[in-house]
């Protein structure tokens, strides 16, 4: 394990670092909104995989869907991410190492047979709510009403209004 040296920092930097959440941000709360009301359902904060320790901030079981909601500044987004002039080595590295780790989360779940999903802090929730509805609606399988197959995506209220029997 390695050892975390002393960062040299101010307490007001202290005080607003601790304050910065993880889960249930802004952001995320924006995207999950938009999903719920287009009749979309998921859990959120899980593991899609067993054994895996990485956390997706939703996720479609069903279709194997994992959608990630990055911060700009702790992803490095390419678009807007600033490096800090404090302590940058340490940034940059850590920038880095969450980075790899993204990459490596992404590949094993696509070896499970997962679509992940990455959603950047500064995109607009109901563009990435489309995003993500298209992406599960194409992975999800159709549900049988009665006799037939109804042309529903289970349980998202979304119908092409055609039935099938068998």
């Amino acid at each position: 394990m390695a050892i975390m040296r002393a960062l040299e920092t101010t307490a007001e930097t202290s005080s607003r670092m601790s304050k910065q959440r993880s889960r249930n941000t802004d952001v995320e709360m924006a995207l999950r909104r938009a999903l719920h009301a287009s009749g979309f359902r998921y859990r959120v904060h899980r593991r899609p995989l067993k054994g895996v320790r990485r956390e997706a901030d939703i996720v479609f079981g069903p279709a194997k869907v994992a959608v990630f909601v990055d911060g700009c500044f702790w992803h490095g987004c390419p678009e807007h991410a600033t490096w800090p002039k404090r302590n940058s080595a340490f940034w940059r590295e850590k920038i880095e190492k969450n980075r790899m780790r993204d990459a490596n989360t992404d590949a094993r779940l696509a070896e499970a047979g997962w679509v992940p999903l990455r959603v950047w802090e500064h995109e607009a929730a109901d563009e990435a709510a489309a995003r993500v509805a298209a992406i599960v609606m194409e992975r999800r399988p159709l549900r049988r009403v009665g006799r037939g197959i109804r042309d529903t995506v289970a349980g998202t209220g979304l119908e092409g209004g055609s039935t099938t029997d068998i």
